[in-house]
């Protein structure tokens, strides 16, 4: 994930610099300027994330940058600074559509870092939101099958070229890919769209009874069939039908599945008459069906009558950022179907939604959203909410999203009880020195944890630790942050 891009606006070079090296430090990527002209042309020809503009320029104001990216309509967040702090600035300030209000002199470092960094997570957010409105565009041409990888992208376009022609369809791809909905889409862009759409897994149903499902039967046909049933190609007459996991079926079965394909004929299990079907066949594997030949367990002929136009589907992990973008539109179906207001993700979670290898693909995913979505105590989801992540043990050490900040609400996890992770070099030094540096780490951690939910305010943070203010003070003297 990219580092967060800042634009920093002031016409004292001494605080510009020094701005830039407190945003570096938390490991944003900073540019300066010295006037709001300069601004407004830097921010046309490259948007930054965040701008942290001053309010008291020469010449263009923080004011009048505000409202010019505003009328732009730049993808930029907007932070203003003034050593003039009044209500009357500040309110118009918001009201114009800044993200945030600082006055010199700041808090603190910690304070301005923490203030850009949730900027840059809103802007962030945001762009998702835009991304997944235009992916869900998407959604009227090609139900839930989302995404805008390349790998995608070529799937789509087959869809849209195939679909409208009377052409047999293999679909290939891993267990939970999405190969129905491939298959959906497919029917939708047909001239069909108004008939049936069947879907038939081969491989759930047991082998003595697969050609009554498929071509029907009679009455009397067997024992059990006690009156006529139509199969699945008569009931997707006129329309589409899918054969999932065509390569689970038995060889029999296979011998008839040819004749239909070939003449377009049915018999019913103890019918002596064929009738006609007029039917799109689009099947579906996720084996490979030329070993399968080999092995004598599928015919060669079937095969090729199947694989007339074949369209591979990737696995998740192979599809970047669209793990992202499934993850998102999961969060708001579940949000609707709960009746709960939409969760977000947090930079980590989603970073480890991106490492993670997705062995179950989309499917996997749905039902990590989901079980997030259930269990999660806050709007925000958190590493720890996520299935995998507890299964595997990474949600025992959550890292910061960015260096020195620790993630809010951040938590260790390693099972029932609370337990502490010790550094591995600690191990290697005397007792009375790791105990020392693991303390000054816990001070580090806690005080900056403080400073980030109280938005950089040092009483409150006081407050909370239940210390004097001057005693909090002293503290963060003796571990001094960025």
């Amino acid at each position: 994930m990219r580092a967060t891009h800042v634009l920093v606006v002031d016409d004292e070079a001494l605080l510009r610099d020094s701005l830039a090296r407190v945003l570096e430090a938390q490991g944003m990527s900073v540019s300066v300027v010295e006037d709001g002209t300069q601004a407004l042309d830097y921010i046309k020809r490259t948007p930054p994330d965040v701008a942290l503009v001053d309010m008291m320029m020469p010449g263009i104001g923080g004011l009048e940058v505000l409202a010019e990216v505003k009328a732009m309509g730049a993808p930029c967040e907007v932070i203003l600074m003034t050593a003039f702090a009044d209500v009357d600035s500040a309110v118009a300030a918001m009201k114009a559509g800044a993200y945030h209000f600082l006055t010199k002199p700041f808090h603190s470092n910690d304070a301005v870092a923490y203030a850009v960094a949730k900027a840059g997570e809103h802007r962030r957010l945001a762009d998702h939101a835009r991304q997944l409105e235009q992916v869900l565009r998407s959604k009227e041409r090609f139900g839930e099958l989302l995404g805008d990888s390349p790998k995608m992208l070529e799937v789509f376009r087959l869809i849209e070229g195939v679909g409208p022609t009377s052409s047999t369809v293999m679909v290939v791809g891993e267990s939970g890919t999405g190969k129905e909905l491939v298959a959906r889409a497919i029917h939708d862009h047909s001239l069909r769209a108004k008939m049936s759409f069947v879907a038939i897994n081969c491989g759930a149903i047991p082998s003595e009874l697969v050609e009554s499902e498929l071509f029907g039967h009679v009455r009397g046909a067997f024992t059990g069939a006690q009156a006529a049933r139509a199969g699945v190609f008569e009931m997707a007459d006129g329309g589409t039908i899918l054969l999932d996991e065509v390569g689970d079926l038995p060889l029999a079965a296979q011998v008839k599945l040819l004749r239909v394909l070939q003449e377009g004929e049915i018999k019913r299990v103890g019918a002596d008459e064929a009738h006609h079907v007029d039917v799109r066949v689009v099947a579906a594997t996720n084996v490979d069906l030329m070993t399968r030949i080999q092995a004598g367990q599928f015919r060669r002929d079937l095969y090729y009558r199947l694989h007339v136009i074949s369209i591979e589907l990737p696995p998740l992990r192979d599809r970047g950022d669209d793990v992202l973008i499934l993850a998102n539109y999961f969060l708001q179906k579940f949000a609707r179907s709960m009746q709960r207001d939409a969760k977000l993700l947090s930079p980590n979670a989603e970073r480890a939604l991106l490492e993670y290898d997705w062995p179950g693909n989309v499917r996997e995913l749905e039902h990590a959203i989901e079980h997030a979505m259930v269990l999660a105590k806050k709007s925000v989801i958190m590493v720890a909410d996520l299935p995998f992540a507890r299964q595997s043990g990474t949600a025992s050490r959550v890292e910061p999203s960015n260096p020195g900040v620790p993630e809010v609400g951040a938590s260790v996890e390693t099972g029932s009880a609370p337990s502490l992770t010790v550094p591995a070099d600690l191990a290697g030094l005397p007792y009375a020195e790791a105990k020392r540096r693991l303390v000054t780490l816990f001070d580090e951690t806690y005080t900056g944890e403080l400073l980030r939910q109280t938005g950089g305010n040092m009483s409150e943070a006081a407050r909370r630790a239940e210390l004097d203010r001057s005693n909090f003070r002293r503290l963060l003297k003796r571990h001094p942050r960025p």
